[in-house]
Formats: C-alpha cells, structure tokens, sequence
C-alpha cells in the first residue's frame, strides 16, 4: 500500500511518539493540561474538517459537541450504560444530529449558513436549560465514581487514574489523527478541497457537491460528538455550559491560530490557546484583552495560522 504525502504522515507518527513520552516526564497538573488539550484538539480537527479542508463557517459546533456529551452522560447516569457503549452512543449522537441539522442547513451558503448553525445551536443551548430536570442545567450532573471504571478485553481501566485518562485520550487522538490523514490525503480529502476552492466548477465536473458538503459535515459533527463523549465520561461531569456559544467560538479560535486546511494545526492552535489561557487567567482578570492582541498579533505575522503560514512560505507538505 502506498503512503501519500509520506513526509506528513512520518511527523504526525514522530508527535504521537513525542506525546507518549510526554506523560513521563511532565507533572500530574501538565499531564491533566495535556489530557484536556488533546480532547479539545479532536474537536478542532472534526471542525477543521468543515471549516478548513470543506470552506464551511459553522458558528454553531458546540451542539455536536455537547450532543455527545450529553448522549454518553445521560446514558451512563441515568441508564447504568457501560463507559464504552455510552462512548459509541456519543458518537452517534453527534453524527446523527449533524446529518440531520446538515439536510437543512446545507441548502443554505456563506452568511446564510453561519446563520442556520447558530441558530440551531442556541435552540440545543436552551433545551438543555429547558429541561434541567433531566440534564442538569447550568449546574450540570457529576458522574458516580463508582461507574467511571470498566474492563475491557479483560483489562481493568479506572478513569479516575490521571494515566488512564491521558492514555485513552491519545488513543483516540491518534485514531482521529490517522484517519483523518486518509481522509484528508485521499481522494475524499480533494473532493471536499474541490468543494472549497470552486464549488461551482466541481458541480461542473458531475460531482454532487450536496452530498460531498453532507458527509463533510457529518463526519465533522461526528468526531465533535466524540471528543464531547471523551470529554464527559473522562472528567465526570456534563453541564450547558460545553453547549454554550462561547464553545463554538473557542474551537473556531483553536483551527484559525493553528492554521485551517491543516492536519496539524487544531493540535497546535488548541495547544497555544489552552495554554496562554491558563497562564494568563492566573496572572490577571484581564487575560482575555491579553488573548484578542496577541491574537491580533499572530493575524498579522501569521495570517493562515502557524501551520498554515509555515506550510504556504517553507513546507508545502505540511497540509
């Protein structure tokens, strides 16, 4: 089997070995900052998916998110579901939503679009308010310890250890990483660069680019619902908060500093966010001032993001 864009795939194998180390030589805290990063940076690579590779501005992601978060929550709370089956349930609640909320939104372009997914999701916020009852509302739902603990393949894994958490969450990390390196280097990845660059000339060509746009946002809803699944069983906890459009923002933020239409970036952009964030916010009540001119900053001298400036003036490989 042939390797596209050989290069590429060697460094995203030479990150996932320098993250793997990582854990044995960072403290307790650095190794939970990285857990909680490497989650969100699966969220930004299913929105990098949309946003970067597709050419579609969603301003409404957090409800993919929050989809799977409450899919894989609800179901272990409330039905006693095994941590690996409510984890699927969360994948399939952010999938199916985004096939769905996609039938209609899709038939829409540019503003319009932007329009839909916020709309869309702001009604997800408020109905997981409206029915706090069950979800919990603002105050949100703490899993039991009890059942934040499974076997698999007779393997005993507590989600409590900080190892665990960290190891299953670049697991998944690396299962996004290197399928999305197939998607995104094949021939599906140029239908949906296709899409992006002309859609009017890919339609042209005989591609149905309804279709290419639906699937593009399923997967990316689908792998959002996944990091929102890992995100609540990991931690515990499930709230309206991680649906709020504050969320759909931050993701947004993670792909445009790390660079769209990159593999990479979402990592890295999720990683100088997440990071400046919590320096700063320790520093001074004043942090997110700081954030916009810095981020003002990086427009300037970066204005494809990090990766995507580097790629378009010394590594052309590096898409």
């Amino acid at each position: 089997m042939t390797i596209p864009n050989k290069k590429l795939f060697t460094l995203c194998l030479v990150v996932l070995a320098l993250l793997f180390m990582a854990q044995f030589v960072l403290s307790n805290y650095l190794v939970l900052a990285l857990t909680r990063i490497l989650i969100l940076a699966i969220f930004a690579m299913g929105y990098n998916m949309l946003m970067g590779y597709t050419g579609l501005l969603s301003l409404g992601h957090a409800m993919f998110f929050a989809a799977g978060l409450y899919a894989a929550g609800l179901a272990n709370y409330y039905g006693g579901v095994s941590l690996p089956l409510a984890f699927v349930f969360g994948i399939l609640g952010g999938g199916v939503l985004a096939f769905v909320i996609g039938l209609l939104a899709l038939r829409t372009q540019t503003v319009s679009f932007m329009i839909v997914t916020l709309m869309f999701a702001q009604v997800a916020y408020l109905l997981t308010l409206y029915f706090s009852n069950v979800t919990g509302g603002d105050q949100g739902l703490t899993l039991p310890t009890a059942s934040r603990s499974f076997s698999l393949f007779g393997l005993a894994v507590d989600l409590t250890s900080p190892m665990a958490r960290f190891n299953i969450a670049l697991t998944l990390f690396a299962v996004v990483l290197i399928g999305l390196f197939a998607v995104t280097q094949g021939p599906l990845g140029r239908l949906f660069v296709a899409v992006r660059e002309n859609i009017n000339r890919t339609e042209m060509l005989g591609f149905d680019t309804y279709r290419i746009r639906l699937l593009a946002f399923t997967i990316s809803g689908a792998i959002s619902g996944l990091a929102g699944a890992l995100y609540g069983l990991m931690f515990g906890f499930i709230g309206s908060s991680f649906a709020e459009f504050r969320s759909s923002i931050e993701v947004l933020l993670f792909t445009l500093v790390g660079g769209p239409g990159t593999l990479l970036g979402p990592l890295v952009g999720t990683g100088v966010m997440t990071m400046l964030i919590d320096r700063l916010s320790g520093m001074t009540s004043a942090y997110l001032i700081v954030v916009g001119v810095l981020l003002i900053v990086i427009n300037l001298w970066f204005p494809k993001g990090i990766l995507g400036t580097i790629r378009d003036r010394w590594v052309p490989w590096l898409k």
